[in-house]
């Protein structure tokens, strides 16, 4: 299966050396599989019947109804790892964070950071571009419940194993949510990267400096649950991509 990743918000740097042109040659050709992936019955299962049934609102949108790409900068010193694609918002639109409210939020603060071109992310072809961040998560389809299992975890790994090989100038990490917080973990000591000890506790905006340099961000999910509830205001996502910038101005100084 043919995608197009420039549809998906997929951009690579104006300047390039030989290296990063392979990597984002290398990075397109692990979405086009990702996309392809038919690993977990019950998500694919899931994710087949919500395109097909749909909600009132979008019945007469075509749904994505496949896994989803991650996208961005391919030279992106920031990498964003969010849970999974939501039902009705990249299941839907076929891009991470895209078509929902966590979507909004999540661009918005980027936007206001200097990582993205625009604060909104409606769907594949309004024109999006990230600046310096990738984004990417730890699931690929939407799951029941926003609920994965371990398997389904795991069987989703090595797609993200492969793009943090690849994205060889990332520093700072941003991790939206504790399962995408104890993945991003879990794919360093599977990586061989040097360990953390003790065992990091997730809390939002709590700011770790790795042994390896890579400075590690977490931060609460912007899912509904948390933003409708109070538990995430915008104020305090808004200093986490804050936390991101500094970081990142301070590892270039």
């Amino acid at each position: 299966m043919l995608v197009s990743l420039s549809h998906l918000g997929y951009n690579a740097p104006v300047s390039q050396s030989s290296d990063a042109r392979a990597n984002s040659r290398a990075l397109a050709r692990l979405q086009r599989v990702v996309v392809a992936c038919r690993r977990c019955p019950r998500l694919v299962r899931y994710r087949e019947q919500i395109a097909r049934e749909k909600v009132r609102r979008y019945r007469d949108v075509v749904y994505w109804g496949r896994p989803l790409p991650s996208f961005g900068d391919p030279a992106a010193r920031l990498f964003v790892v969010g849970l999974a694609p939501a039902a009705h918002g990249g299941n839907r639109t076929g891009r991470m964070f895209t078509g929902d409210d966590s979507g909004h939020w999540l661009t918005r603060a980027l936007h206001a950071n200097g990582f993205a071109n625009q604060p909104t992310s409606s769907h594949r072809g309004d024109g999006l571009k990230l600046r310096d961040a990738y984004i990417t998560a730890a699931l690929r389809c939407a799951p029941p419940g926003n609920k994965p299992s371990v398997r389904e975890l795991s069987n989703c790994r090595p797609y993200f194993l492969s793009e943090l090989r690849l994205l060889s100038n990332v520093t700072v990490v941003v991790a939206l949510g504790r399962i995408a917080f104890d993945s991003y973990l879990r794919a360093r000591e599977a990586l061989g990267r040097v360990p953390v000890k003790p065992r990091l506790q997730f809390a939002h905006n709590r700011v770790w400096r790795l042994p390896d340099g890579v400075t590690l961000i977490a931060s609460y999910h912007p899912s509904r649950q948390n933003t409708q509830t109070g538990r995430l205001t915008r104020r305090m996502f808004a200093a986490v991509f804050r936390s991101a910038r500094r970081a990142l101005e301070g590892s270039r100084t």
